[in-house]
């Protein structure tokens, strides 16, 4: 049997400080401190505890060239070395599931650094209300005495006597839809979206208005820029209040501009999904529909191969998105919002998808805003709720 490290492996040693009452009561008191290891690596879904042994192993083992298994064992110890096989961060060169997953790993363009961000930084089951509510615990409710005063909303770079005017324009169409696009937190539950609202906004984020092709590749022109004209970013809907479809899951397809049903559900399940989706954000859990923000990384590496900047310019596309969207929403009278704050791998699993082929990047959506304001929206101007 041959052995090779996994691709990718980023080793991070933190500090786990613990109540020690022996020395908590000595001449200088302090917390008991142990020093702990752990590998993140893009194939495996979990991080992994270390020991000295098996970091030491990790840096005398090439990730490219293979190793004979017996020579290996006679420099590391054996049990080290099938502790590490069972972690996947060894993979064999004979079968396994880690072994076919480093495979994979490895031919997807990924920058290592960006790679591991990705898959680790991704949350499962997380309920902000729970979040939310462990906070308030820590700091007694005075959360600004807990965090302290936060930076400044703006930044001062010159003494405003230095400072250089600009005009303004003309007030436009565009300045009051701009003042108008405020995030919804109050959705009317009671009302549907009609298929001619989300077809419209559908089609100015994500539509495709032309397909051709540049130097040979097939690209789309929407109406958002993309890193080398290539729209990663798919569109998933989780729809549970929208005229003429059913509840459930469905992927819109640009060219076509149509929808592909997935998956049909219950009213109940739809809501249910939508909650979890969202990480127990019930105002947004409450908006008729979500468009779920998936980046397809193969077709933005397929170009742009192990670059520093592919992921940032993945992230970028959510953001142009999602503007697009509030602004397409807001001139329908509709209400939208975006938010990160997310359970990528509740919603992978839903959709099917390898996050490290198709990631979930954030969830926005749309629908009427209710008539009485519950919860907290920011509206400072009172272009929604009037003063």
């Amino acid at each position: 049997m041959r052995l090779r490290r996994c691709q990718t492996v980023l080793i991070e040693p933190r500090e786990h400080k613990e109540i020690d009452l022996e020395l908590l009561l000595g001449a200088t008191p302090r917390l008991a401190s142990t020093l702990r290891w752990f590998a993140l690596a893009p194939h495996l879904e979990q991080e992994q505890p270390l020991d000295g042994a098996e970091v030491a192993l990790l840096g005398a083992v090439s990730p490219s060239d293979w190793s004979d298994a017996a020579e290996l064992a006679r420099t590391h110890a054996p049990a080290t070395i099938e502790n590490l096989l069972a972690k996947g961060l060894l993979v064999a060169d004979d079968a396994g599931a880690h072994a076919a997953a480093d495979r994979a790993a490895r031919t997807r363009h990924w920058r290592p650094l960006a790679a591991v961000a990705h898959r680790h930084l991704r949350w499962r089951g997380v309920d902000t209300e729970i979040e939310n509510a462990r906070l308030g615990e820590i700091s007694g409710g005075a959360v600004l005495d807990h965090l302290g005063p936060p930076p400044p909303p703006a930044l001062d770079c010159a003494a405003p006597e230095r400072r250089l005017g600009l005009p303004r324009g003309n007030a436009s169409a565009l300045d009051a839809l701009l003042d108008r696009r405020v995030t919804c937190r109050n959705f009317d539950t009671a009302r549907a979206l009609s298929l001619a609202e989300v077809g419209a906004v559908l089609y100015r984020a994500f539509g495709a208005r032309t397909a051709t092709e540049v130097t040979g590749v097939a690209v789309l022109k929407k109406g958002v820029p993309s890193a080398g004209g290539l729209h990663p970013t798919e569109a998933y809907l989780l729809v549970q209040r929208v005229d003429g479809l059913a509840p459930g899951l469905y992927h819109y397809q640009p060219v076509a501009h149509a929808l592909d049903p997935l998956r049909e559900m219950s009213a109940e399940e739809a809501a249910e999904h939508a909650r979890r989706f969202v990480a127990g954000q019930p105002w947004f859990a409450r908006a008729p529909l979500q468009l779920i923000m998936a980046s397809r990384f193969e077709r933005n590496f397929w170009k742009y191969r192990n670059h520093a900047k592919a992921y940032r310019a993945t992230i970028l596309d959510a953001g142009h998105l999602s503007q697009t969207v509030y602004l397409a929403a807001t001139e329908l009278e509709l209400a939208a919002f975006i938010t990160a704050a997310v359970n990528e791998g509740d919603i992978e699993d839903a959709l099917g998808l390898d996050p490290m082929e198709q990631g979930v990047l954030a969830v926005s959506g749309f629908g009427h805003r209710g008539a009485l304001r519950e919860e907290v929206e920011f509206d400072p101007l009172n272009a929604v709720w009037p003063a």
